[in-house]
């Protein structure tokens, strides 16, 4: 029979655990200590509106449309856009700091530089469908992933990957107005 006070004692490291991480985990915000102005970052966010063309025997995947988003350690933001094949002025603006430290701060507390870069089937039946890749560098590290939209897939996508690209979905929104 165990003795209550060896069951005390080893409540006790559980109890603490749980005291920390509850608060963490029902917490929908990122939190923004995991960003310090030390940290370097790049990020190429690149957007493709794909269709599958059949030409009888063979098939090819064009673009129809390609945003490709530039955001540079210092704010800086380059946004081009090609659509059916004719480049559009390119659009310049600046990030500002309380954005680009939530990026940075959600990139770095989530682990997204470590997602390994894995490939997301097409299914047969999709010929229209967005695909798109983002290449983060963080502190000289640099990471890249492909992925489509989630109803062109049956692999389920991370959500890491829905939120960083939401982020920057809404800052294209922003500076494309």
């Amino acid at each position: 029979m165990v003795k209550p006070i060896y069951l005390a004692m080893g409540a006790i490291p559980v109890i603490v655990a749980l005291l920390i991480s509850v608060p963490m985990i029902t917490k929908n915000e990122i939190p923004m200590s995991a960003a310090n102005s030390f940290d370097k970052i790049e990020i190429e966010y690149t957007k493709h509106q794909l269709k599958i063309v059949s030409f009888g025997v063979t098939e090819r995947t064009g673009a129809q449309k390609t945003e490709i988003l530039l955001i540079k350690n210092n704010g800086d933001i380059k946004y081009s856009v090609t659509d059916n094949g004719y480049l559009q002025p390119d659009i310049k603006s600046k990030l500002d700091e309380k954005k680009l430290d939530k990026i940075r701060a959600l990139i770095k507390e989530t682990g997204f530089i470590a997602i390994p870069s894995e490939s997301f089937a097409i299914l047969d039946d999709v010929t229209e469908y967005q695909k798109s890749n983002v290449k983060i560098t963080l502190n000289g590290r640099t990471n890249q992933i492909h992925w489509p939209e989630q109803n062109a897939t049956s692999v389920f996508i991370p959500p890491i990957i829905t939120m960083v690209e939401l982020e920057l979905d809404q800052i294209i929104s922003k500076i494309s107005e």
